[in-house]
């Protein structure tokens, strides 16, 4: 099962739900929480990784509160990152310290902090094309209009 995974030190290392979901549950504050200091995000997945295989692979560090991997609703198979949520938080950072460019299944793994997810959209992407002074003034000059640049400015 695991299949070469070894830890920075060379020794051998002994799901379902949206990512959205698991960040949902994430406390927002103005600095970094408790929750998502001891949160690890883990990216480069190999397909046949499962919840359980996850978890195997960061109990050496500590005790896993929990492990998420989301699913991508159209395949239904994991996206390739997942979650591991930890006790403690010098748990969570000696998974970083060990794991971060670990292979797991012939895939590097890349081991950070969680952030928080912000769910707000752009300020850019909210924005409909005619807000755009620009937009006016290039529909004017196709139409053969003449675009009365001080007036628009002013």
């Amino acid at each position: 099962i695991w299949a070469g995974v070894l830890g920075a030190s060379g020794v051998p290392l002994p799901h379902r739900g949206s990512a959205d979901a698991l960040i949902a549950k994430l406390p927002r504050t103005m600095g970094d929480s408790v929750i998502t200091q001891r949160t690890v995000y883990v990216g480069g997945l190999a397909e046949q990784v499962d919840r359980k295989t996850l978890e195997a692979a960061f109990l050496p560090f500590g005790d896993v509160r929990s492990v998420e991997i989301p699913l991508d609703m159209k395949t239904g198979k994991h996206r390739g990152f997942g979650f591991v949520e930890f006790m403690e938080i010098d748990d969570a950072e000696a998974a970083i310290d060990n794991m971060h460019h670990a292979e797991l299944f012939g895939r590097t793994l890349r081991v950070n902090l969680a952030r928080a997810a912000n769910n707000k959209p752009s300020e850019a992407s909210n924005r409909p094309i005619w807000a755009d002074d620009f937009f006016y003034r290039k529909r004017l000059q196709d139409e053969g209009l003449e675009v009365d640049d001080a007036a628009l400015d002013g």
